[in-house]
């Protein structure tokens, strides 16, 4: 295996790497490294700010490198029985093997599932006994523990931390051991957890892994970090349109941060973006829709980069409506002069645009719902035998008056 490689995998997309020499010095000797990432798989959705490190294992696994993908599914089985963290919910065995199903389905959207070796942490943690938990405990102090930045703060608070919480840690640099990792990826925040896996690796004889760290990317709304919690996400499964449309309305501050760590825009074409926000000689809503037709394409492809890109024309635009909407059929009370009444949460509720009656409630009081282009305050309208109903900025639904 070649030993040489593009020197932007290590600058473009990344916030850090310990130690940058020797991974530098692993690339250049020519030996296969492994690529370790693990993934917690409470939760089956990939989102853009998963693909950041995701795309960092895409472009070494193209020079020949092995990509080793953990699943997290026996630390999710034991979730976090102190409740503090929502993140970590107890999940049944078969839970676990959905929800790892859907994450890989989407994984292997950016990675290479032929050159992907997965494995399950019940491999080696299922046939771990209490002895072995407690020696592996042995091997770290408390004070260690604590240095963790989110749980000295915790600490210092007075707030409590489970034991559970602070086994996590171990448990994961100790998976470093089982597949004897030469690198681990992992979003900035993960440094303390990647650290220890080098030092356990270190403790045991084996070689010290590399810790390549990815940023944080910043939601749609321009602040906190990408988080389907938050609402601030753009799902890899998103349809076209909606993927299209969440790129669209991000921040005009964003743009360069989204060019370089989700797309292969070359870094010359980058810099000349650069100078053009910059000089204020380019509209950004020109580079805006750039970004977008590049990240469709990446996972819908270019016909449906395209057709979403032509319904955003038209629908924001040129202030039409999409040529394809959810349709619903409903009687009305007819009120005379070609006009009907009826409440439209049902139809809402049924087309799933809205998850329920609160929500309704919510978007009506924020102004975020129209009948034919017009905000309505209640659920309860007056509309014609036809009617296009917008709620928030990319969702619709075609009412049509049942007759008979």
């Amino acid at each position: 295996m070649s030993g040489k490689f593009p020197v932007s995998i290590l600058k473009r997309g990344v916030a850090e790497i310990i130690v940058e020499e020797e991974i530098v010095r692993l690339l250049e000797s020519g030996k296969k490294l492994r690529l370790k990432m693990g993934f917690d798989p409470s939760r089956p959705d990939i989102h853009l700010g998963h693909v950041v490190g995701m795309r960092k294992l895409r472009q070494l696994q193209d020079l020949g490198h092995q990509v080793v993908v953990i699943v997290g599914d026996w630390t999710a089985q034991i979730g976090d029985p102190s409740g503090m963290s929502q993140t970590r919910p107890m999940l049944s065995a078969e839970e676990v093997r959905a929800n790892a199903e859907t994450y890989m389905q989407q994984f292997f959207k950016v990675v290479d599932k032929e050159k992907t070796e997965v494995r399950w942490q019940s491999e080696w943690f299922g046939k771990f006994s209490l002895a072995d938990v407690i020696r592996l405990t042995s091997k770290f102090t408390v004070a260690q523990l604590l240095a963790r930045e989110d749980f000295s703060k915790r600490y210092a608070g007075g707030r409590p931390i489970a034991v559970t919480e602070l086994l996590y840690p171990l448990l994961q640099a100790y998976d470093s051991i089982a597949i004897q990792a030469d690198v681990e990826f992992g979003g900035i925040d993960q440094k303390f957890n990647c650290l220890m896996g080098r030092e356990l690796q270190q403790m045991i004889g084996q070689p010290r892994q590399q810790v390549f760290l990815v940023p944080l990317l910043v939601g749609t709304d321009g602040q906190q970090k990408m988080s389907k919690s938050l609402g601030n996400y753009i799902g890899v499964e998103d349809p076209p349109n909606d993927m299209y449309g969440k790129v669209m309305s991000i921040p005009d501050s964003l743009l360069i941060e989204y060019f370089e760590l989700l797309t292969d825009v070359s870094d010359k074409e980058l810099a000349g973006f650069k100078q053009q926000l910059a000089a204020q000689s380019v509209n950004p809503m020109i580079l805006k829709k750039r970004l977008a037709k590049e990240i469709v394409t990446q996972f819908r492809g270019g016909e449906a980069a395209k057709e979403a890109e032509a319904d955003f024309e038209a629908v924001f635009q040129k202030r039409g409506l999409p040529e394809e909407a959810e349709e619903y059929e409903v009687k009305g009370d007819y009120l005379g002069d070609g006009i009907y009444r009826l409440d439209i949460t049902i139809a809402l509720l049924e087309k799933g645009l809205v998850k329920s009656r609160g929500e309704v409630k919510r978007l009506l009081a924020q102004g975020a719902i129209e009948v034919n282009g017009e905000k309505i305050e209640t659920a309860i309208v007056k509309i014609p035998d036809v009617a296009m109903v917008q709620v928030g900025k990319r969702r619709f639904l075609r009412i049509t008056i049942k007759k008979t």
